[in-house]
């Protein structure tokens, strides 16, 4: 548990520790907007569309292997972050993380199921989960305080140390697993990949190169077909890493969609209101990053909550009311920003806003699950993992440009010039989610008269008579 958890909690922390460095970045490195998009989206996209094939390469070579070397690609590619002499090396090492984290992290999953007894596994995953919440809720913060105190490059140097601990710890607790009949879906990965880079790098140096220009328009049209031969390849490949059969059902194509728009919200806005704190209202990292805390830690509290909530009433309403909640958090920063605007006149903002990512996190997974067939769960977990990261990295480049078209770093004034409509953008996707939250059956609770025609009491194996539950 401990080796998995720690592990998780290093993918998990580097989604959004960078964001509080990234003025720090700009000014040691140079770079300018679309450098800095790239230091964010090269790690969530790499990690995205590679999460599914690591996992797959897990299950057929060996989990505890497999793990090991994206623990060691992770491990290597940090230390290459910390050394980068430039913005453009900086990327690359950041894609090379984004490698590394999506062969590990679909793994520590399944080694901590298979290695705990199955009574024991609820309590073992929500340490799991909570490390996971932490690791999303301490990441501004702990970029801050690490960027302020010792530099920006300590962000990278603090995982270093804790994987060559975790390497021999793993070779040594860890044991070997496999899956029977893991798929390795090599095109379908080659078309998610393409066309996702394709779209991402256009978006990002639309507002550089400009909308109209040949590179521009060859990502933007190109990822998109690529993305077009994918779907298709979900559809008649025998095993595609991700089977678009999926898509029938409700609850999956609602909660999926829900995902990939509230993550192009909320990833795109911290983003942009990271750089805000200290760009425009002159705060240091670490005073930025304390003061995301209302918005990032929230989940902690509420999490708790949300799940109770969607045992009893189903996990539509809740998932819908958070999204809601959400949209309306984004939008109150709108509402207010300013460049002399007060952080107690920001609290709301981020408290609503806290609180609707709280309570869309906790019954997600629950609706996700009980959308597919039995033996389908790892799949369809991975596949939403991806979507959502998917959706995090197409909103740093959507709102990033919309920034860019309307504003800059010139000045406070500018910067909110900017970030204002881009704000209004993530607020309107993530309403858009509260809309595909709507696409979700109503989940029926359990009738405790119900029969469940299929259980077969223990040692009764000859009576095939439907219990009452």
């Amino acid at each position: 548990m401990v080796i998995t958890c720690v592990a998780g909690f290093m993918a998990a922390l580097d989604n959004l520790v960078v964001t509080t460095a990234l003025p720090a970045i700009r000014d040691d490195l140079g770079g300018g907007l679309a450098d800095l998009e790239w230091t964010v989206s090269a790690y969530t996209l790499t990690f995205a569309v590679l999460l599914l094939f690591g996992a797959a390469l897990g299950d057929r070579y060996g989990r505890r292997r497999l793990f090991s070397v994206g623990l060691g690609i992770f491990t290597v590619a940090s230390a290459a972050a910390a050394l980068a002499p430039g913005i453009d090396s900086l990327i690359a090492a950041r894609a090379l993380q984004g490698v590394g984290g999506a062969i590990m992290m679909p793994l520590t999953m399944t080694l901590l199921t298979t290695a705990v007894p199955v009574a024991r596994r609820g309590a073992v995953l929500g340490v799991f989960g909570a490390a996971n919440g932490l690791a999303v809720a301490s990441g501004p913060l702990v970029g801050g305080v690490l960027t302020e105190h010792l530099s920006w490059q300590w962000i990278f140097w603090l995982n270093v140390p804790v994987g060559l601990l975790l390497l021999p710890l793993a070779a040594w607790r860890l044991n070997e697993s496999y899956a029977p009949d893991a798929r390795i879906d090599v095109p379908g990965t080659l078309l998610a990949s393409g066309g996702l880079f394709g779209i991402v790098y256009g978006l990002i140096n639309g507002h550089v190169e400009g909308w109209t220009s040949a590179p521009v328009l060859g990502g933007l049209v190109g990822g998109a077909l690529l993305l077009a031969a994918f779907v298709r390849h979900g559809i008649v490949s025998a095993r595609p890493m991700l089977p678009m059969r999926l898509f029938r059902d409700r609850a999956f194509t609602g909660i999926n969609i829900a995902g990939v728009l509230m993550f192009l919200g909320m990833f795109g806005s911290i983003f942009l209101l990271s750089q805000f704190f200290q760009n425009a209202l002159g705060y240091s990292p670490t005073e930025a990053g304390l003061r995301m805390l209302p918005w990032t830690a929230m989940p902690l509290l509420v999490a708790p909550v949300a799940g109770v909530l969607s045992d009893r009433i189903g996990g539509r309403p809740v998932v819908v009311t958070g999204l809601a909640l959400q949209a309306a958090g984004l939008a109150l920063f709108a509402l207010v920003l300013a460049p002399d605007v007060s952080y107690p006149a920001l609290l709301p903002a981020l408290l609503v806003g806290g609180v609707g990512m709280a309570l869309f996190f906790a019954p997600a997974m629950n609706v996700l699950m009980s959308s597919v067939r039995p033996g389908e769960e790892g799949m369809a977990s991975g596949a939403n993992n991806a979507l959502r990261e998917v959706g995090g990295a197409l909103g740093v480049a959507a709102l990033g440009a919309v920034f860019a078209a309307q504003g800059g770093y010139g000045s406070p004034r500018v910067f909110v010039d900017g970030i204002v409509p881009a704000l209004w953008i993530g607020a309107a996707a993530v309403g858009l989610a509260a809309l595909a939250g709507l696409l979700i059956p109503g989940t029926r609770r359990t009738d405790r008269t119900e029969p469940a025609a299929d259980w077969e009491p223990q040692g009764q194996e000859d009576e095939r008579q439907p219990v009452t539950v």
